[in-house]
């Protein structure tokens, strides 16, 4: 009888970690915040950039719905949009009346979605690590998500040690 209550014991044990177990194993921090709401986005890029498709392959994995746009010169289009200079990346996207320069997280920009004020995110240049410039064996640099809001104050959105 007592065999039988620890051999119960230990199957119930055993399920119980088998179920807890993927609650404590999460996701890789690249894709935390994926959820199932879809998000259209349009992005302006030059056809020989590869990072650039790395960056939208990124969004698709967090169900944004991308809209590829290839173009010659897309500082035309950064001008435009009132993208400031030191903020200059190799792709700009739209999205809700934002806009998307650069290697900018997909978590950063649902966050952005949410608040009205902010008009643009930018991670300037093409830090290594930041999605689209992580190649395998690539060195992952810290990085910032800057933000521009309504105002034109620009600020600190958020930051990235271990992207």
């Amino acid at each position: 009888m007592v065999d039988a209550i620890v051999k119960i014991k230990r199957v119930v044990a055993l399920c119980l970690v088998t179920v807890a177990f993927p609650a404590y194993s999460g996701d890789p921090y690249w894709l935390e915040g994926r959820i199932n709401t879809q998000h259209e986005i349009d992005v302006y890029r030059s056809e020989s950039c590869g990072c650039c498709k790395t960056w939208i392959t990124h969004l698709k994995e967090h169900n944004f719905v991308v809209r590829d746009h290839v173009v010659a010169d897309v500082t035309p289009l950064k001008e435009q949009l009132g993208v400031p200079k030191q903020g200059y990346s190799c792709h700009t996207a739209k999205i809700n009346g934002k806009v998307i320069e650069g290697h900018v997280p997909a978590q950063a920009i649902k966050k952005a979605l949410s608040n009205e004020d902010i008009k643009l995110l930018t991670v300037p240049g093409m830090v290594s690590g930041s999605p689209g410039m992580d190649m395998p064996g690539a060195p992952k640099h810290a990085f910032k998500v800057y933000s521009v809001d309504s105002e034109g104050e620009v600020g600190v959105f958020s930051e990235y040690a271990n992207y």
